[in-house]
């Protein structure tokens, strides 16, 4: 706190960084809205993806990587240069710590998600108390998808190009053949 103090003094601008982990299985347009929040919070996101040899996951670790390589691109090139994916398979305090990550950044859509994420911070609070949980809310538009309901859509071939951006959309078509 006191180099951030001294920092802030002498005009000393330290790089803001959060950490926005999840599964992304896949990337949906609320990971993107709560993505476009979070860099105006942060100077870069670390997007972390987690990995689980427990959790059978629809699309590969390098499949997500490339998805949400592809949305940061279709951003723009001044976002894809602040956004960096890695996966991560221990604690989300750790894999913040681990990319220099100042905060962490959850996506909220409802109150189930906010009491879910609440317990969550207080446990990463309780763990790692210099890296505080930012809460983010879901815009109207996007506060109803889950990537849980787009698989399911997608497999009993329904549209959800309201859901997911085109290039992920078209990846999900290719799990689920016609």
């Amino acid at each position: 706190m006191l180099a951030l103090l001294c920092a802030g003094m002498y005009g000393v601008r330290m790089t803001r960084i959060a950490l926005y982990s999840g599964s992304f299985d896949p990337p949906t347009n609320g990971h993107v809205d709560v993505l476009a929040k979070s860099l105006q919070l942060a100077d870069k996101v670390v997007i972390a993806i987690g990995v689980h040899v427990v959790k059978k996951a629809l699309f590969s670790f390098d499949e997500r990587l490339e998805m949400l390589d592809e949305i940061s691109a279709s951003l723009g090139d001044d976002v894809r240069s602040k956004v960096t994916v890695v996966a991560f398979d221990d604690l989300v305090v750790d894999a913040a710590r681990r990319h220099g990550a100042s905060m962490i950044v959850r996506g909220l859509r409802n109150a189930s998600d906010f009491d879910y994420e609440m317990q969550m911070a207080g446990m990463n609070g309780e763990m790692a108390g210099d890296i505080p949980t930012v809460f983010v809310p879901a815009s109207p538009g996007v506060g109803h998808i889950t990537a849980t309901l787009v698989r399911q859509i997608t497999a009993m071939k329904g549209d959800i190009t309201g859901f997911v951006p085109p290039s992920v959309a078209k990846r999900l078509a290719g799990k689920y053949p016609a």
